[in-house]
């Protein structure tokens, strides 16, 4: 397991002040720290020291590039290195655009210090611990199918009546791991332990988006989704027939789309 000194976070930020900022923090918390100044220098860095950069905070407004391009530029390019957005915008549509392009946390501008120090512990840690399922089952699925969708989690791609899909690493996972558990109702805590690799308690609506997304992209009406459901007070439950059943109005919570 890496030492803190042997942890290298890239910290993607125009302002010179809080640049300056975060990285003394992080460097007191003995981490290596590079920072950049603009979307392609923060390329630049992450191509010169490939597979040697363990977390990426960014901020969006940056100049040339924003850090959304940033985002998806880096996973289009294969890398999964956690990625911490760290903005002044606040508005559901950016966090939600934000986990699309694939981040795995979105955190706003100001934020409180020893939150921000958790969530990069917490973040190291998924770089870590990001490893084949530990269910020995579970590893065995590689496509699965439902409805008019096939999945191929090899390859991060779905397909819905045909048309292609792309997931980003997150969705697949998270997608991986509601099909190894089908019709349970799974906690929101579970899904922070098991999928964020999260402690359960974190205050986070990243599960509601990333069901949100992915009702978005399998749901034939997502407002009343047939796969993926809300349990009230209980959690989220996978149907995979869930076009044949029909539900309990008084048992099913209205879906929340994510965006609160």
């Amino acid at each position: 397991m890496k030492s803190n000194a042997d942890t290298h976070i890239l910290v993607v930020e125009d302002e010179e002040h809080l640049a300056i900022g975060i990285r003394y923090n992080l460097e007191a918390e003995g981490y290596q720290v590079s920072v950049a100044e603009d979307g392609r220098a923060a390329l630049r860095i992450v191509d010169d020291n490939t597979g040697h950069i363990d977390l990426v905070i960014l901020d969006l407004m940056l100049p040339g590039m924003s850090g959304y391009a940033v985002c998806e530029t880096l996973r289009s390019n294969g890398e999964d290195m956690p990625i911490l957005i760290l903005s002044a915008r606040t508005l559901s549509e950016d966090r939600t655009r934000g986990f699309d392009v694939g981040a795995d946390q979105y955190m706003m501008k100001p934020f409180d210090l020893d939150e921000f120090l958790s969530r990069v512990k917490n973040l190291l840690a998924l770089r870590r611990r990001r490893q084949p399922q530990k269910d020995p089952e579970a590893e065995l699925i590689h496509q699965y199918s439902f409805g008019d969708v096939e999945i191929d989690f090899d390859s991060f791609q779905a397909f819905v009546g045909g048309k292609p899909i792309r997931l980003t690493q997150l969705e697949s996972k998270l997608l991986h791991y509601f099909v190894t558990h089908p019709q349970r109702i799974i906690p929101k805590q579970e899904l922070l332990r098991e999928v964020w690799e999260m402690p359960a308690n974190v205050s986070t609506r990243a599960p509601d988006q990333f069901i949100a997304r992915l009702r978005k992209m399998f749901e034939k009406d997502k407002s009343k989704p047939k796969y993926f459901i809300t349990i009230r007070d209980a959690g989220y439950q996978f149907i995979p027939n869930g076009d044949e059943e029909e539900k309990d109005s008084l048992d099913v919570e209205p879906q929340d789309d994510g965006s609160t």
